[in-house]
């Protein structure tokens, strides 16, 4: 399992290669909504700071035990360029030649 911040940060890295494969490219597509379906496990801490965490399921580890149950959710996120506040433009293409 990883944290939820950790998934998000792994598509923001995604998302900006994607982006500097775009920059000289002539077919470009503007990036909207992204929407995340993910189940997640939500954990309650027993510690006096009483800390909740919220991890990633991996395919087929569904399911509970002690103080974590399992839940679906779906995250849509507006990703928006740092100082501009405009929608990124992105290109799959130069990217996929990386790999």
């Amino acid at each position: 399992m990883i944290e939820l911040a950790e998934m998000i940060a792994q598509l923001r890295t995604e998302l900006t290669a994607a982006m500097s494969a775009a920059r000289d490219e002539e077919l470009r597509f503007e990036l909207g909504s992204v929407e995340l379906e993910a189940e997640f496990v939500v954990e309650r801490s027993g510690t006096a700071e009483g800390r909740v965490r919220f991890w990633v399921v991996e395919a087929g580890a569904v399911g509970h035990t002690g103080n974590s149950t399992t839940h679906r959710v779906t995250l849509t996120l507006e990703p928006r360029l740092r100082d501009s506040g405009a929608l990124p433009w992105v290109s799959g293409e130069e990217a996929e030649r990386e790999r």
